[in-house]
This record gives C-alpha cells, sequence and structure tokens, in this order.
C-alpha cells in the first residue's frame, strides 16, 4: 500500500502487476471498499498492471473535514491525482456501482477523460445519463427504475440511515449477498470498515443526487420530469451527457439496483459502445470473477490493438450483423440431414459452425462445403456421442481449441427396427446411449460450461415423433426420445436462471436417404429454419404441425430468414 495526497485526504493505494503493462484502475462502489474485487485482480494481476483505491471515506483512506467534499468535483480530483501517481499518460479504467458513476463523469470531463484508454462500467450508469432517461424514458421504464432506486431517497433523511447501518443494516446486506446474489461474506467483503464507510459514503448520495423539486429522491419531482440529481446535482448543471471514451457496459441480469432499460438508454451516450451481459447479480465480480475479469481483460487488451474477441465483436453497438453473427453453434450429426442442414442454416446466419460426426470425411465435407457455398467458418470434428468418455475429451477439446459454444444442437439418430420381444440387450444398450445418454453428455458437458461462463447459450435437442407416440417396430428408440423430450422440460426449467434456453424439436418425417417415407417426409431446411427460428424466439417446443405450417415469420427453406 501506498499513500496519495487529494487535497485534505489521504487515499490508500494498491498496486499489482508488472508497471511495464497496460494499467487499469479498478473503482469499488458503495459501500465497499477497494477489497470487493479481490477475485478479478487475482486473475489480471499476471497480464495487467493494477491500480486500486479505496475513495476517501473508505477503508484506509481517510475522510474529509468538510461534507461537501464528497462532492463529484472532489472525487474526480481523487482519480486524476491517482491516475498521475501512476507516471502513464493514460490508463484504463473499469467501475462498479459508485465506480461506474464515477467512471461515467470522468469519461465526460475535459482533460480527465483524455487520460482514459477504456471504461468499463459494471452496476452503475452514470448520472448526466440517468438525468436524461429519468426526465424523457418512457413513463412505465421510469417507474421500475424509480422503485429499484427507492434507497436514493431514503439516503437524505437526516440521522435514520446512520442508524440503520449501525444496527440491522450490515446483517441485511450479508444475507442479501448470502441468499440473494448466491455469494458468500469472506474477509474483506465485506470489509471490516463497513458501518464507518457505510456512514460516510452516504454523503456521495446526499451530495450528488440531491432532493427537492427537481430531484429524483424528492417524489414529486419525478414526476415533473425531474431527474437523478437536483438542482446543486450533475444534472442541475446541464452539460451533455455524451462520452468519448470508448466503453465497455455490462449488464447484469440479476442486478436489484438498475433495470436493463436505464443500461440501455445509458449506453447510447457512448461514441463507441460495447454492450455484454453477464447472468449475475449486483455484485458480478463476486458472484462471476472469473467471467468479468475475462471481459476486462478482452476489452483491454482490443483497446491496445489486440483482436476483438468473439464475444467483443457480437457486442459491438451499432453494427449490423446477422441474426447469428459471431456466435459459435456446435452440431453433431451435421454430415447428412437435418444436422447438415442446421449447420448450413446456422452459417448462412452469420455463426462460427463445428460441424461434428461420427462419420469423420462427412464432417469435412459439410465444413468444407460451408466455406465453398456460404463464405462460412466452419470445423470439421469426428465424434462418438455414445461413448462418453470420447465425448468428455471432445467437449474439453472444442472448448479449449473454440472455446465455450453458444448453441449446441444435439442430433442423433440410432434405431433398432424389431418389436419389443425380438430387442436384445445390446438393442437396448446401443440405442438408450445413442438416443438418450449422448443428448445427456451434451446437455451436461456444454450446459455446464455455458452456467459456467456465465453469458447465456441456447440447447437443442432433436427427437421425433416416436417420443409422442410409441412405435411398435422400434420400442426402444421411442422410449429413448420420450425421455429426451422429458430431459428438455426439466432442463429448460432449471437452467432459465443461468440465461440458458432449451427447445426440443419434434420434425417428423424427414426426406432424408434413412427415411422410410421421403416423399412425404419433411425437407431438411424447413427443419432447420424452424431450429433457428426456436433458438433466435427461445421456443420450448417445436412440434411437426409447427414444422409443416405455412410459413408467417419470415423463415424461409434453403435461406431461411429470422425475423427480428
Amino acid at each position: 500500500m501506498r499513500w496519495v495526497e487529494s487535497g485534505d485526504v489521504r487515499l490508500a493505494v494498491f498496486e499489482e502487476g508488472d508497471p511495464a503493462a497496460p494499467t487499469i484502475v479498478l473503482l469499488h462502489g458503495y459501500p465497499d471498499t477497494h477489497r470487493v474485487w479481490d477475485e478479478v485482480a487475482a486473475l489480471l494481476r499476471d497480464r495487467f498492471h493494477l491500480i486500486r483505491y479505496d475513495v476517501r471515506g473508505a477503508g484506509a483512506s481517510s475522510a474529509p473535514r468538510d461534507r461537501r467534499h464528497y462532492a463529484f468535483d472532489h472525487l474526480m480530483a481523487d482519480l486524476a491525482a491517482v491516475i498521475d501517481s501512476v507516471g502513464k499518460p493514460r490508463v484504463h479504467l473499469a467501475g462498479h456501482d459508485w465506480g461506474s458513476l464515477q467512471g461515467w463523469e470522468a469519461a465526460a470531463r475535459p482533460g480527465l477523460r483524455d487520460r482514459l484508454t477504456s471504461f468499463t462500467s459494471l452496476g452503475g450508469p452514470g448520472l448526466r445519463q440517468a438525468a436524461h432517461f429519468m426526465r424523457h424514458g418512457r413513463r412505465r421504464d421510469v417507474l421500475r427504475q424509480f422503485a429499484r432506486s427507492w434507497y436514493i431517497g431514503a439516503f437524505q433523511v437526516p440521522v435514520l440511515p446512520e442508524l440503520a447501518w449501525r444496527t440491522v443494516v450490515p446483517r441485511l446486506l450479508r444475507c442479501t449477498l448470502r441468499n440473494g446474489e448466491g455469494v458468500e461474506p469472506r474477509p474483506g467483503h465485506p470489509a471490516d470498515t463497513l458501518v464507518k464507510d457505510a456512514r460516510n459514503g452516504l454523503e456521495l448520495y446526499r451530495r450528488n443526487m440531491l432532493t427537492g423539486d427537481d430531484g429524483f429522491a424528492g417524489g414529486g419531482g419525478l414526476m415533473r420530469g425531474g431527474g437523478f440529481a437536483g438542482g446543486g446535482g450533475l444534472a442541475g448543471r446541464g452539460g451533455e451527457p455524451r462520452v468519448g471514451v470508448p466503453v465497455q457496459l455490462v449488464e447484469a441480469r440479476g442486478d436489484r439496483f438498475v433495470t436493463p432499460a436505464l443500461l440501455a438508454s445509458t449506453g447510447r451516450w457512448a461514441d463507441r459502445l460495447w454492450h455484454r451481459r453477464i447472468e449475475a447479480g449486483h455484485w458480478a465480480q463476486r458472484g462471476r470473477p472469473a467471467t468479468v475479469a475475462e471481459m476486462i481483460a478482452d476489452f483491454v487488451t482490443h483497446m491496445e490493438g489486440g483482436p476483438a474477441s468473439r464475444g467483443l465483436r457480437r457486442a459491438r453497438a451499432g453494427e449490423r450483423r446477422k441474426a447469428f453473427g459471431d456466435r459459435l453453434v456446435l452440431v453433431t450429426g451435421a454430415g447428412s440431414g437435418v444436422g447438415l442442414a442446421a449447420a448450413r442454416a446456422f452459417a448462412a446466419h452469420g455463426a462460427e459452425v463445428v460441424c461434428a460426426d461420427l462419420d469423420p470425411a462427412a464432417a469435412a465435407r459439410a465444413a468444407a462445403a460451408i466455406a465453398k457455398d456460404l463464405g462460412g467458418t466452419a470445423h470439421p470434428a469426428q465424434v462418438d456421442v455414445s461413448d462418453i468418455n470420447k465425448f468428455e475429451d471432445f467437449s474439453r477439446n472444442i472448448i479449449a481449441q473454440y472455446g465455450v459454444p453458444d448453441i449446441v444442437l444435439n442430433n442423433t439418430e440410432i434405431a433398432a427396427d424389431r418389436s419389443f420381444l425380438e430387442h436384445t440387450v445390446g438393442d437396448w444398450r446401443t440405442t438408450l446411449d445413442a438416443g438418450l445418454q449422448a443428448v445427456i453428455n451434451g446437455c451436461r458437458l456444454f450446459g455446464a460450461a455455458m452456467a459456467d461462463r456465465g453469458e447465456g447459450g441456447h440447447l437443442v435437442n432433436v427427437v421425433t415423433p416416436a417420443a409422442s407416440v410409441s412405435s411398435r417396430l422400434s420400442p426402444a428408440y421411442s422410449i429413448s426420445k420420450a425421455a429426451v423430450r422429458a430431459l428438455g422440460d426439466g432442463l429448460r426449467a432449471e437452467l432459465a436462471g443461468h440465461g440458458i434456453g432449451v427447445s426440443t424439436i419434434f420434425p417428423g418425417p424427414v426426406s432424408t436417404p434413412a427415411a422410410r417415407a421421403p416423399r412425404r417426409g419433411c425437407p431438411p431446411e424447413r427443419v432447420a429454419a424452424r431450429i433457428l427460428r426456436a433458438v433466435h424466439l427461445n421456443q420450448a417446443v417445436i412440434s411437426p404441425r409447427t414444422i409443416r405450417a405455412p410459413n408467417r415469420m419470415g423463415v424461409g427453406l434453403r435461406n431461411p430468414q429470422i425475423s427480428r
């Protein structure tokens, strides 16, 4: 730890990593200290030069003698003093909660914004931008945000907030972290100085979000067009809320304090914006430190001249892209039939596709045809979906080589055409391994990877009418597919909290070489089009009737167009 003087306060500054590497300043929020970033810092310090500091009045930093010195002018002076102490002309900034509010303000201020190469915002809108939203946003969206921000008004009340922090609120905060966010309190968070920090930090709200007829917390001000800040706040000064610094806006889908509508409106004021989403609560850097660290690293590396990751390419705002542009899609059984048609359809709509099949030659032909016919990006892969050991190796190799897939299509076909009494033990084992266990393996291995990544995804399981109507010619196959349908229903409910969709597709008879009645079968391209639509709209079940119905959503056959 070292000290940096800023006015009448001493800021406790903590430095890690190689000073020759790009510098990232991590700003904490209320009522935290720099320790809230511990897990993320541990993942970044080997690649970057990290600077963290306790804001005035928090942690080891001293508090100003004059309570008015919690206003933004003084906070910006603190940030400038810390950047000056680094000895570099420009740094990258990442802020959470009140640290994010400070980042938005710094990115808009002449002089200070010129010291920033990039800004990553997590869990906090800019006050200028938020004030514009509260004045001009849709009434329903404004009221929803107002309901989530009730505490801002409560913090304006004298004495009572201080009393609450001395008594019940610390316990409530720990309960919220554990039960609401799934984050266990640990040494350093909440900090041992929590009560002092929280009481001092109340002045952040009182000096920058003033109440009154114009104020957000004043109640009536909201209905008359008030903003987050009152007459003495940032919004009261007016000024252009646009920022010229490249901004990565990380939206935590489970954030209890900030609505998606407010974040979306905030991002529009950034000239260069990357909007990413993470399945986490307000303290995302505690709940999903690996994902947050990777997002920050991706952005800093790209701003330093490195190539954009797939996630950044997908998150770039203001660019037109195809429906599945920059998505990674894995298709099993991609060598022929529905799997091949689906792989081509995803590629036609911008996806990078891994074409996996038991037959390596068929997988190679499928990938080569996508590159030649569609100009897409596709990779062949060989896999035996019925062998769990080989499938586990396959999943690890795919993730290591290409990353976690955004969409996985489990498409397997095998049947023993015998009656129940004629089915051997081998028939049952082979059919259930390929028809059911393979789907379970795909969902389990790749679904777990999607959940760990924290950015959502989609699983698609292809079954047949035998899942609903048992066939006397292949009972093992019918049973396996009925189980796949039940699996999809359960998984959809379980994985929704991770932002992962699950769709079950019933194509019916398909016009493929394996079909018994190709003349009356459905073209595989039509099935592929409905698969894409199911993923795009996160539909649970697509039945044969839906697939055969006239297309009213712009979904074609050979070149499906997804309605947006």
